[in-house]
């Protein structure tokens, strides 16, 4: 039996000889137990605004990319490339030639980034999920291109879901001098028509700014014949994706970069994760004020047991397992207000999946979801409790030792 934490044990849940120490060891577990459930529901909802934003970016991007490390573009029949394509856990391999390019439609015009992609896109991706029109999912017909923009592009543009008139793209010439008496003659001009669909990814970055058409049209306005801005891959199912991507990555060399979903939003996700790190950072010095508590708590407790810890000494307890008793006794209001704190945070998490209690707004129509999305993960919730222990026991490893050793002697 550890003699000292019998002793601390019993302690925490005696009576003691003033009703305050009872009162404040109490509301030291409850400070640390809300310090606790506020960092499981926050690190929970962060994890559901992540787990969300990811779910919108896999419906329009590929399971890897494949992109020059030098320049936009890179010559379509590069053997690496082929021996890419040709890996036997390649399901669908598309080419891409991506570039921005001025649309005008009716007057009104706007900036956007043009994608052109092989007819198999709809295989590489989960476009079709997120198309919305009457149309259909199809780049050209015969001579004709059609042009495929976002959702919020089109209610920029004016142009709803079919556009009567077809868009006007222009992207300025590779080669040659600007001719400034007449400067269309420095642009490359043609025309998309409408398939009567939109996309809607739910993410600004694309809703706003993409155009979807056929890799011939955007090789031809962009004056990029045989090039390629990107390699997208889709695997077969049951690949190993992380041994593929790696047998990628050796195939590309320094010259390509690869990358996954993730990798190819690295940005916002890492915006995300640096907000959660901030928010568990803040919250973790909350916790440290919570454990103050702690602190006032077992001063009292080591003034009220004066006459215990004579007793102990009298029967051969020594001065190292008297401060241990002390020291546990803060490690146990930690561990407790940690335990029922994860309890309460769960509890809480699994309310607003199940019930969507807080919600993000009065109009459902304002925001994608219209509660927070919250998502538990295990090792957050082990982070934390091993938090919440550590905390404690460095919060109350100083004092706990100097008002003993003032005890003692």
């Amino acid at each position: 039996m550890n003699f000292p934490l019998f002793i601390a044990r019993r302690y925490l849940f005696s009576k003691k000889s003033t009703h305050a120490i009872n009162v404040i060891s109490a509301i030291s577990v409850v400070g640390v137990a809300v310090a606790t459930m506020a960092l499981v529901v926050t690190l929970s909802v962060f994890n559901g605004f992540h787990d969300m934003v990811a779910s919108f970016f896999t419906a329009f991007d590929p399971q890897l990319k494949v992109t020059p490390v030098i320049g936009k573009t890179a010559p379509a029949d590069d053997p690496i490339l082929t021996q890419i394509k040709q890996l036997p856990q390649v399901d669908v391999a598309t080419e891409t030639v991506e570039d921005q390019a001025l649309v005008i439609y009716n007057g009104r015009q706007a900036m956007v980034t043009i994608k052109g992609v092989e007819d198999n896109f709809d295989q590489l991706t989960h476009i079709k999920e997120i198309l919305v029109g009457e149309g259909e999912f199809e780049l050209h017909a015969a001579d004709m291109f059609y042009g495929i923009p976002g959702i919020r592009l089109a209610e920029a543009l004016g142009t709803g879901y079919t556009y009567q008139e077809p868009l006007k793209v222009y992207a300025p010439r590779r080669e040659g001098q600007l001719n400034m008496a007449n400067p269309m003659d420095g642009l490359v001009a043609d025309e998309l028509y409408s398939p009567g669909v939109l996309f809607e990814v739910m993410q600004g970055k694309y809703d706003k700014n993409y155009l979807l058409t056929s890799i011939d049209f955007t090789r031809r306005i962009f004056e990029q014949q045989g090039m390629v801005s990107a390699l997208e891959l889709r695997l077969k199912p049951g690949s190993n994706f992380e041994s593929v991507k790696s047998d990628v990555k050796k195939l590309a060399g320094d010259k390509y970069y690869v990358k996954d979903r993730f990798e190819q939003q690295d940005d916002t996700f890492k915006i995300m994760k640096i907000e959660k790190l901030m928010a568990y950072i803040f919250l973790t010095f909350i916790l440290m004020i919570a454990c103050f508590n702690i602190i006032g708590s077992l001063s009292m407790l080591i003034i009220d047991k004066k006459d215990d810890v004579v007793t102990l000494r009298n029967l051969g307890a020594s001065d190292k397992q008297i401060v241990h008793i002390f020291l546990f006794e803060g490690r146990l209001i930690s561990a407790i207000g940690a335990v029922v704190g994860i309890i309460l945070g769960l509890v809480l998490c699994w309310a607003q999946q199940t019930y969507g209690l807080v919600k993000l707004g009065s109009s459902s129509a304002s925001f994608i979801v219209n509660a927070y999305p919250v998502s538990v993960h295990p090792e957050d919730v082990i982070l934390i409790f091993i938090t919440v222990l550590v905390v404690g026991f460095l919060s109350v490893w100083y004092p706990v030792r100097y008002f003993a050793k003032r005890l003692l002697a």
